[in-house]
Formats: C-alpha cells, structure tokens, sequence
C-alpha cells in the first residue's frame, strides 16, 4: 500500500497538479455564501484547557438556495465529502457513493459553481470518499437552480461545495491524523500564507480506507415453456482497502484594489483495489439444467483526477458592479483490470478464465464569464458558457484457456465508445425589491448542445443537437422581523450521460450486464416550490412544499436476454412526479445542548413500462429525517450523535427499501492547539442497499451490507491564528436566515 502512495504523490508532483477548484481569490468579491468574520476569542481564565467563545457571521440563505454549515461538524477531521454530505437535509449517500436528494438520483455536484470532471459520471462516489471533509466550508443546496446555472452532469438540482478559504493576514494551519481499525488511517494539512496582495492555500491528504460487503440476491425468472417462475441465487464477498492521495492549491493576487488574478490546481489519485468471491446457483428451466458455479475476482487499477483553472475579477466602479472571467480545465481517467476465475460444480462444464481491463476518461473544459451591476434599482447580471466535455469508454475483454493460458478477445463483450459533448449558453438575471416586503429574482438561460457519439468498435456515428429555453423565478416576502416566506419555479433539463447511450454490452458477471440505450431523449424537470421560514422558542425552523415533474424521466429496464441472463438499461418513462413537506430546525435546546434535525414525508409516482411491453404507474410514499445533537459536556469536551433514516424510493421497475445508521463523535481538547477526536460510524453496523423488482417475469430482491462500523481515533492540530479550541455558536450548522431575502442581495455565484 505504500508503495502505491508513493507512485500517486509521484504522479502528483510530476503532473505539476498543486491546488483545486476551491477558493475564492484573496480579499475579492463576493461569493456564494457569505464570508466570515474575524473570530473574537475570549479565553476563559483559571481554566485547565483555556476555551474560546467564536462569534462569527453565519452563512445564510439565498434567495434561490439554502446554504448549510458542515465544517464544524466534529467528525470533519477525520470524515470524507461524502460523510459531510450525509449530515445535510434531505441528502443522502450510500456506501457506494451514489447521491440523492429528495430521493432522486439526478443531482450535479459542483465545485465552487463550477464542473469537475471528477465529480461526474461513475467515478463520482469513489471521488467524494476520497475528498476530506476539513476542506469543505459549507453546502450548498440549490433545489431550483436559476439561469445561470448549466445543465450538464445531471441537469436535475445542485449541491454546491464551497470549499474553505481564509483571508486573514498572516499564516495558519491544521494538521489531522487519524487511525481506525483493519489498518485504516488517513491524514490532512491544510494551511494559507496571505501577505500584503499575494495570498497561498492548499492541502495534502492521505487516506487508507474502504468498506468490506456482502451482497445477497435472490431471483425468481419466469420460465416461458412451463409458465412457472424458476428460482436462482447469488452470495457475494468483496474486500479491499484502497489508498487516497490528494494535493490542492490556490494562488491569488491583487493587481490593485479593484482587479485579483487567481490561478488553481489539484490532484486526486485513489487505488481500485478489490478481492471478490460470488457464488451462482442457476435453477433449471424446461431446457437448461441447473448449473452452480463460483466467481473469484482480483481487480487492480488507479483512479487519476487533475484539475487546473484561472480566474479575473474586476470591481467596478457603481457598488455591486462585478465582473468575473473563469477557464478551469479537469479530466479523470479510471483504469482497471480484472481477472476472473469461474469453477463449475455442474459435471460437464468446463472451468473458465478471463481477463478485462476497462478505461474511463471524461475531459471538461469550461469557460465561463459573468458581470452584474445596479440598474433601475435592482440587480442585473448576465454572463455566457463555452464548454465541451468528452468522455471515452474503453473495454477490452479476453477469454483465457484454463490448460493452455492463450488469451482470445472477445468481441460480444469488447468496445470502445466516445461522446464529445459541446454546449454554448447564454444567460441573463434580474434581482430587485419590489416593495418594503416582496424581492424577486427572474432569469432565462439558452444553451444550444451539440453532441456527437462515436460507436468504434462497430464504426458507426451518431450526431444530435438542439437549442433549449429554461426560465425560472423566484420570490421573497419579508413576514417579520424574524420570517419569511420564498417561492421558486425552475426548468431543467437531463442530458443523458456518455454512459447511458453506449449500446454495447457491459460484463458484470454470467447472468448480469448492463448496457446504455442511444435512442434516449433528455429528461425535462419543472419544480415548484414554497417555502417558510421563521424562530420557533429560539429556534431557526425552515418548512417547504415542493412538486417536481419529469417528462420522459431517464429510468432503469431489466429484461432477460438469454437463460437467466438479465440485462439492465435505461429508457425514457412515460413520465413521473414528486412531491413533499421539508422541514428543517436548528439552535440551542439548552446552553449546551444543540439540535440539527430535518425531515422529509415525500410521495412519488412513476409511470413505467416492464419487460412485457406493459405500462404501469407506481407509488411510494416515505419519511425520512436525521437529527444531529451536539453536547457541549465541559469547556474542552464536545459529544455529538448523529441518527438518520431514509424512506422507500423509487427506482426503475423496482423500489429501495429504507434504511438507516448512527454515528457518534466525540473531540477533547487536550491543549488549546491540539484536539483528541474519535468517531465511530454506524454504530449499529445497519446500513444495508436493499432493492426489489417485482415485474411479470422476474422478482428480485437483492441485498447488499456494508462493513460500515468502523472507529476512527485521532489527533487535530492547529499552527498560526489565535490558539484554542472552536465552539460555534448554535451549533454551526443548519440553514441559515439572512440576505437574500427581499431585494437584491444574496447574488448568485459565477454562471455554471
């Protein structure tokens, strides 16, 4: 494993990769959530471990987002992006790394408003466990994204990373370092140099970790010739510890007091390795004997992400008059290879061996320009968006004798496949107060996409494209001092992804594959929502109803191609919707005592059509919540419980079950520079994916548990800045009420 570190942080310092898509430039303008002020620390006196009291500005909510407070979260120096997400409203990642909010899976992720490559297609789960939590300031949760923001990578609602930045004079850093069990580690420093127009920040982490799984499906086919349903079954075992490298850095400078040049980069390397054991027991059909076979897989390969970008932005002279001038460029490659060894227990069937080695490359260039300024007693802004995105899937499957090792490509379950992906956009926004209470904020965004796709291995090509029109608006009406009330509409359009219109074949295993479906359509969304929020007994409490309409929704289809050979790919369903009641609460309970809680009563409907060409509608109705309470038990000891629960959801012709985890955190400051922090996640070692498909020729249900009880042990220590340990108030998390009320403040961050 070390030897893999050290070929990852190789390839970090050659490929020149030092920095990230992460802060905004130093001393500049303002960003998507609000900046914070300079702490004021107040040590206690006679005290053993001195405590400091943080009295700092809030992020708050938007006009067209609510923004959430994640970093300080007690496990974030020693959990990934994926952890911190998991304590936001209404978002949820499971093991794998799949996201969902509002339990749809169509979210983008950006960074900083912007694309990463690394952050979309398949590679994104694996992405988000390998990117730490202490370099995340805040999320953002965007349901209704407005005009300026893009369409690709999901097109469906957006979770925003706005990633720590610290424009203090001066020097300050942190360093982590943690252990768990089964020989998991990892370790951060992160830190910021700004003196006089020139300021630094960036990071180095490292991380050993992954989760042990067993999986059980159970699958009843029905059998055409005799009309009876023929029972098979699978068991598997996979395990694997993967090692995390990743490097950031941000360089800005202030020409003057009116124009900042930024320039960013960064590096993210992860390992994919994995040993799995499958054991198949194929029922007998009218034709077919019952075959039993066992699957060992011994799987390599790197997972290599870069990113690089730079950023103008220039103050003008009216107040509130910007403009921003953003290039960033990133790429991910995913390389793989698979060995697989199938022993038959049937008499009569040959043992077999295969090698694959699969390649995943998806390339974005992104260049964006926005400028807003005061007009007519408002605020206008427009801005435009060139960006091309290509992606490449390379699969090269080999069959090999078991007696004589020679190798014999196989072209069923070979190809190559290439999309490039061209969108040029234009957009324009405007803000204004239209009284003492009421602000709204209208805008209209056109992106013309042109898309050619690329089938090599059969040599056929394909070319689409087509201009879209997406409004939306939204409104604030000041109740009180203390309440609000918003409301949104919003049109947004899903792209199929590079993934979903590759037709070829994808090997999984014997009796599963998966392929991609060129004839898909683009999934429209209108959303609609309004929204209350308000101090309840001192309490910030947010509550919103929501409906959400797909037309053509991108769904998974399963049918069977051959015995007991399933194939799992997308079509576009007749249509779906969903809806809701959010709420969220956050504050003090008691002086220490703080709650973080949300839920989430959704009912959704989808319309479908399964595997005998018949069409039915679907219902499901779930409550999901998670409540988070921090203690604060003396001044140098912070307990904090974690509980979240996730409803049934709809998927494809099939549901998932709910489920849900306990985590606990515990920091001690052992000194007023150095922390003790423990964690340990799922508790009750519960988290399970359950998914069911109950159609007229097949009923599946297939299990699959994680080794999510783990215990993490470590140590946090701060250089520079004022020392002492941290408390913040209310908690320091939850959404926050604030500009971006009525009126033009609150803007939103450079067009995506």
């Amino acid at each position: 494993m070390q030897k893999k570190q050290k070929k990852l942080l190789s390839q970090c310092l050659t490929g020149g990769s030092l920095g990230v898509l992460l802060a905004a430039p130093l001393g500049a303008l303002a960003q998507t959530t609000a900046d914070t002020k300079p702490v004021t620390a107040k040590p206690k006196e006679a005290a053993v471990v001195p405590s400091v009291t943080v009295a700092g500005e809030r992020p708050t909510n938007r006009i067209d987002r609510q923004v959430y407070d994640v970093k300080s979260d007690v496990s974030s120096t020693n959990g990934t992006a994926a952890d911190a997400l998991n304590n936001v409203p209404s978002v949820a990642v499971d093991p794998d790394g799949t996201v969902s909010l509002r339990g749809s899976t169509n979210v983008q992720i950006l960074v900083d408003g912007k694309p990463s490559a690394m952050l979309q297609g398949e590679n994104r789960g694996a992405a988000l466990q390998a990117m730490g939590a202490d370099d995340i300031e805040s999320v953002e949760v965007i349901n209704n994204p407005g005009a300026q923001f893009g369409n690709e990578g999901g097109g469906g609602p957006i979770l925003n990373l706005v990633m720590r930045r610290n424009r203090k004079p001066g020097g300050f850093a942190t360093v982590n370092a943690n252990a768990g069990k089964d020989g998991r580690y990892n370790s951060a420093v992160n830190g910021s140099y700004n003196e006089g127009a020139w300021g630094f920040q960036g990071g180095l982490n490292v991380r050993h970790d992954g989760r042990d799984s067993t999986a059980e499906v159970s699958r009843d086919r029905l059998d055409p010739v005799t009309g009876r349903f023929v029972h098979s079954s699978q068991s598997s075992v996979g395990k694997g510890l993967n090692d995390m490298l990743g490097a950031n850095g941000t360089l800005s400078y202030n020409l003057n007091q009116t124009d900042t040049l930024t320039a960013s980069a960064t590096y993210n390397g992860r390992s994919n390795d994995q040993r799995a054991t499958d054991v198949y027991a194929n029922g007998a059909t009218a034709f077919i004997p019952a075959s039993d076979y066992t699957r060992s897989t011994v799987r390599n390969g790197d997972s290599k992400n870069y990113s690089w970008g730079g950023r103008y932005d220039h103050k003008g002279e009216l107040p509130g008059e910007t403009l921003k001038i953003d290039l960033r460029v990133s790429s991910s490659d995913n390389d793989n290879d698979s060995n697989y060894a199938n022993d038959y227990t049937t008499p009569g069937i040959a043992d077999t061996r295969a090698f694959q080695h699969s390649d995943t490359t998806i390339k974005v260039v992104d260049f964006t320009g926005d400028y807003e300024r005061p007009l007519w007693g408002g605020s206008a802004k427009a801005g435009y968006k060139a960006a091309r995105t290509t992606s490449t899937f390379d699969t090269l499957y080999t069959d090999i004798d078991p007696l004589t090792s020679v190798a014999i490509v196989n072209p069923a379950r070979s190809n190559r496949f290439e999309v490039d992906e061209t969108v040029f956009a234009l957009y324009g926004s405007y803000q204004m107060r239209l009284s003492e209470n009421w602000g709204a904020l209208a805008g209209l965004r056109t992106e013309y996409t042109d898309m050619d796709i690329r089938q090599i291995t059969s040599g056929t090509d394909d070319k689409n494209s087509y201009v879209n029109f997406i409004p939306s608006l939204f409104a604030t009406y000041k109740v009180n001092d203390t309440a609000n009330l918003r409301f949104a509409y919003a049109r947004r359009i899903r792209r199929p992804g590079a993934n979903d219109l590759n037709p070829y074949q994808v090997y999984r295993d014997e009796f599963n594959v998966s392929a991609g479906n060129p004839q898909l359509m683009p999934t429209k969304t209108d959303s609609f929502e309004v929204g209350y929020e308000t101090k309840v007994a001192g309490l910030e409490t947010n509550l919103r109803a929501y409906y959400r309409e797909d037309t053509d929704a991108i769904v998974d289809y399963r049918y069977f191609i051959a015995n007991n050979v399933l194939l799992t790919t997308k079509q576009n369903g007749e249509g779906s919707h969903a809806s809701g009641l959010e709420f969220t609460i956050s504050g003090k309970l008691l002086p220490t005592l703080t709650i973080n809680g949300s839920g989430n009563l959704a009912r959704s409907q989808q319309r479908t059509q399964d595997d005998t060409g018949a069409y039915s509608t679907r219902t499901a109705n779930s409550l999901s919540g998670r409540v988070r309470l921090n203690y604060q038990l003396s001044a140098a000891t912070q307990l904090q419980m974690a509980l979240q629960m996730m409803g049934k959801t709809l998927s494809g012709q099939g549901y998932r079950s709910p489920n849900r985890t306990l985590n606990l955190s515990a920091r001690q400051a052992v000194t007023p520079r150095l922390s003790l922090v423990a964690t340990v996640t799922d508790v009750f070692n519960q988290n399970k994916m359950e998914t069911v498909i109950n159609s007229a020729t097949l009923r599946e249900t297939s299990t699959r548990r994680f080794d999510g009880r783990v215990f993490y042990l470590g140590l946090s220590y701060r250089f520079g800045g004022a020392g002492g340990s941290t408390e913040r108030e209310g908690g320091g998390f939850g959404p926050r009420m604030g500009p971006g009320g009525p009126g033009p403040g609150g803007g939103p961050p450079p067009g995506a």
